[in-house]
């Protein structure tokens, strides 16, 4: 049956305009991205086969363009419109980072940080530059590493803190693996640099590392 047939309250489009974007299914969101679907199978039926195939919507989203290019009913068209909708999240979750205070807003720091590194696959070290009302002058990638290992050299952090003008810092990195849990190379780096910063009056104020779920927070746990 073709989703024109259903009942208006179940069909995609008309439950988002309805209730949001919030109460659909990962299959009837990928449905209203994928628009139509292939003949005798509709666009939500479609939307299930391929998350079955690519093992859920993370997977899809983040699949480069061959694997997702190969998936059925896809190509370079949709690859494009998906990557053109991801990056206009990410520089939407930016401007809300911009514009606040980044210790009364720990949630959009996590998501805008999840968002430039949990679909990483080698690990990548970065900073959030801030100045002394804590608002975000820049971000900035410092290191890549392999599959689980980046070296961090403080020098050249406190270089590019000092370069930025920065008065204090987040730093974050991602586990490739998913789990988010510190190790103790990331413990005593995160000691070195705090440290190296604070000889040049610059704080650290916490290390994030972005992993599946909510990622580790080295504020909260006790560990900055």
């Amino acid at each position: 049956m073709a989703i024109t047939d259903w009942p208006p309250e179940e069909r995609p489009r008309e439950k988002l305009l309805a209730k949001g974007a919030g109460n659909l299914s990962d299959a009837e969101l990928l449905a209203i991205f994928l628009r139509t679907g292939l003949r005798g199978v509709s666009a939500v039926d479609l939307a299930r086969q391929l998350l079955t195939d690519f093992g859920g919507l993370r997977s899809l989203l983040e699949a480069d363009r061959k694997a997702f290019c190969a998936g059925k009913g896809l190509g370079d068209a949709k690859f494009v419109q998906l990557q053109a909708v991801l990056e206009m999240g990410r520089r939407h979750l930016a401007e809300q980072l911009k514009r606040s205070d980044v210790l009364t807003s720990p949630q959009a720091v996590r998501d805008y940080l999840s968002a430039q590194l949990r679909h990483r696959t080698r690990e990548v070290f970065c900073c959030l530059f801030l100045d002394s009302q804590h608002r975000v002058i820049a971000f900035e990638e410092l290191f890549e590493g392999t599959l689980n290992a980046a070296s961090v050299y403080p020098r050249e952090v406190v270089q590019a803190a000092l370069g930025k003008g920065a008065a204090a810092v987040i730093l974050a990195h991602n586990h490739p693996s998913g789990v988010s849990e510190p190790s103790q190379a990331d413990i005593h780096i995160t000691r070195r640099l705090k440290d190296a910063l604070a000889l040049v009056d610059i704080r650290v104020l916490d290390h994030l590392i972005v992993g599946e779920g909510e990622g580790c927070s080295f504020a909260e746990r006790g560990l900055i």
